[in-house]
């Protein structure tokens, strides 16, 4: 298994959409910088967000989850309650090679105000929006700026194809366009 440089990400993307829209540098300036980096791509954080609420004190429960868990919004920086957590999704579409695993790590521009970004695995086949994670580990609010970049996507080429991609086994988050509540 070996990652895979700038210059395999930047002809799948222009050949395969593999990352749309995409960026073929950092874009840095004023923001927290997002595009292509040497060895990944430094994805953004659409404007939608869901923000965890307690107001209607429910356990949260993976094959029970309900949506009034959560308080959406659409703002260009959202407000992360102390000790808590938002689910958002990325700007970017991503549409992984069957021969390729996505990891994926917070920015250390985040990373060191306390705020973690979880992302699972993009595994071979998958394609759609990403749903981000973010947790505030903080006993203070945090921010989190939409259309700014907050996480790196590692891509790693597998020795061979798998027998069966997610694509081909149908995965429950396959085609996802918007922010994504857990599913069983």
């Amino acid at each position: 298994m070996s990652v895979l440089s700038d210059k395999w990400i930047r002809k799948m993307s222009k050949e395969h959409e593999m990352i749309c829209p995409f960026e073929e540098k950092q874009v840095r300036g004023d923001s927290i910088s997002y595009g292509l980096s040497s060895f990944g791509y430094d994805a953004r954080v659409s404007n939608e967000f869901k923000i965890f609420t307690n107001v209607n004190s429910e356990i949260v429960d993976p094959k029970n989850f309900k949506p009034t868990n959560f308080v959406t919004k659409n703002v260009n920086e959202c407000i992360i309650p102390p000790n808590s957590f938002v689910l958002a999704r990325t700007v970017e579409k991503f549409k992984i090679p069957s021969d390729v695993l996505v990891v994926c790590l917070g920015k250390s521009t985040y990373a060191r105000c306390g705020i973690i970004v979880n992302v699972t695995p993009l595994e071979p086949g998958w394609e759609g929006y990403v749903t981000l994670e973010f947790s505030n580990t903080t006993p203070l609010p945090a921010k989190i700026y939409a259309n700014e970049g907050v996480a790196q996507f590692i891509f790693l080429k597998g020795n061979e194809k798998p027998e069966v991609t997610y694509a081909d086994r149908n995965g429950k988050y396959m085609g996802q366009t918007g922010v994504t509540l857990p599913k069983v």
